[in-house]
């Protein structure tokens, strides 16, 4: 896969690195359709040079986790592990907050008894809109990022990210420490170019979730955009690698986190590093939100 690095927390990961939200069964609840090949898909993506892992411990919730402590552990010296913490899942899969500062601590130890770690590189607080929160559940941003600070001040982790903010919230965030913001963006979805702009600018790895769209009527599936179907036929690669290579030729402080649960389709993924596409190929594709 390609050389091309940016620093996360001190370390040096590859742009094109793996998201393990897709790990467990549907709705991100319970366990994996095919466990075997969850195990192999995580094997195979260090194996293809990944050292950037993304993983929630409500991913399951503990599915991903522990899917990944069983296929890598004992993990390989320059793997870097990224969790998040900030919400919770209740017993049908609904997000619930989790942002008082005890709530954080005890789920970043949480996190890392179950991936068999004493300290995490990054975990990203996943920011919820004040909207989405009861007023007895809200705790200001600057309270929560101080608790993130003190974890690392205690040595469970090295660095602290944020997810799901707005532009204001992330350059607050950058300013108490983030070393990432882990944002919806895709080349169908570029409602976030300001907080793009600003983690460049900051010189702040900037983790797109969400890359290549969703299923939620809000994010459409950069795959199915005929643009990218008929520049991905005329340069003999698929739709979802020039939705990655997009992204990655935004700026170079982009990593690359698609998820999947298909060992080819994750050499598929990584292979879109390798996908050059010219001036001409991205006015195509950024013509039709050009106005």
């Amino acid at each position: 896969m390609t050389n091309d690095t940016f620093p996360l927390a001190g370390h040096d990961v590859h742009r094109m690195g793996y998201g393990a939200m897709q790990l467990p069964g549907p709705g991100v609840m319970g366990p994996p359709r095919d466990r075997d090949a969850a195990l192999a898909v995580l094997r195979r993506a260090v194996e293809l040079g990944v050292n950037h892992i993304d993983t929630a411990q409500f991913y399951g919730p503990d599915v991903a986790n522990e899917l990944i402590r069983e296929a890598l552990h004992p993990y390989p010296d320059d793997l870097v592990l990224v969790s998040k913490v900030g919400a919770r899942r209740d017993d049908v899969g609904a997000w619930l907050p989790a942002q008082r500062p005890e709530q954080l601590q005890d789920d970043v130890r949480h996190n890392l008894r179950e991936l068999g770690v004493e300290r995490l590189p990054v975990v990203n607080l996943r920011v919820m809109p004040r909207e989405e929160i009861a007023a007895e559940d809200y705790v200001p941003l600057d309270e929560q990022l101080a608790a993130m600070r003190e974890l690392v001040d205690q040595g469970l982790l090295e660095a602290f990210g944020v997810s799901n903010v707005p532009p204001e919230q992330a350059r607050v965030a950058i300013d108490a420490g983030a070393v990432c913001v882990q944002n919806a963006y895709n080349l169908l979805f570029r409602d976030d170019e300001a907080t793009l702009q600003l983690c460049a600018e900051r010189k702040v790895a900037y983790v797109p979730f969400f890359p290549l769209g969703s299923a939620f009527p809000n994010m459409p599936k950069v795959t199915e955009d005929p643009t990218v179907q008929a520049v991905a036929a005329r340069l003999g690669v698929t739709p979802s690698q020039v939705g990655l290579a997009w992204l990655l030729q935004q700026a170079d402080n982009v990593l690359l986190i698609p998820g999947t649960s298909s060992v080819a389709h994750l050499e598929e993924n990584i292979a879109a590093a390798q996908v050059r596409l010219t001036d001409a190929d991205i006015a195509e594709l950024e013509g039709p939100l050009a106005d």
